[in-house]
């Protein structure tokens, strides 16, 4: 998985909230230009939509401002504003109904300890078989099947490389269930590409 560069640093952004809460909105519009791409990743891989994303990108950004006072600083704003930005996302998949599990409250009773699953042999190296626009577009599709609860975890901890206490403070659930649902989640995605791959053994995570 290729590097991400992490959010900017926490004087700098700190800085720029600052000014932003004085009233200044060019410190704003730079917090916007920082963080807009993220938050519209992050928003398009939970709601598998491009205009959903742009709405939530949109209203994730206009809740931020309207609620900067209420900001304490007791995290980094790119971590408030990954929480406002999956609230908003998760209540356009409870609009859409297009799948009713997407509380990140339900229990998942899933021990890190108790989980084994046997993963099925692959026939053939997958990087032999496709390209890798084609990987890529396979591992897409699998990661949005995942159910929205397991999803979110994985988006933000393996593809936006939040820290798991980052992520749990995200989404306001506890580090013990992130870990929980990510485990779920990365089983849930190497299960359905075994189906694909037919191999046993590849740790498929090497091609993200």
């Amino acid at each position: 998985m290729s590097s991400i560069a992490p959010p900017i640093e926490n004087n700098e952004e700190q800085a720029l909230v600052d000014r932003a809460r004085a009233g200044d909105a060019a410190a704003f519009t730079e917090l916007v230009e920082k963080y807009e791409r993220k938050i519209f990743r992050l928003a398009k891989n939970i709601t598998q939509n491009d205009e959903d994303a742009e709405d939530v990108l949109q209203e994730a950004f206009l809740k931020a401002y309207s609620n900067l006072d209420s900001f304490q600083g007791q995290s980094k704003f790119y971590t408030w504003l990954v929480r406002i930005s999956v609230n908003e996302a998760l209540m356009k998949l409870r609009k859409r109904k297009s799948d009713r599990t997407v509380s990140l409250d339900e229990p998942h009773e899933t021990d890190e300890d108790s989980v084994t699953r046997e993963i099925a042999v692959w026939d053939d190296d997958p990087e032999k078989t496709y390209s890798r626009e084609e990987l890529h577009e396979i591992l897409a599709r699998a990661v949005d099947s995942l159910k929205p609860g397991f999803r979110t975890v994985f988006v933000l901890r393996d593809i936006e490389e939040l820290s798991t206490e980052e992520t749990a403070e995200a989404l306001g659930i506890s580090v013990p269930a992130v870990k929980s649902r990510l485990l779920r989640a990365r089983l849930q995605l190497r299960e359905r590409l075994t189906r694909l791959f037919k191999r046993k053994g590849d740790d498929v995570f090497a091609y993200m």
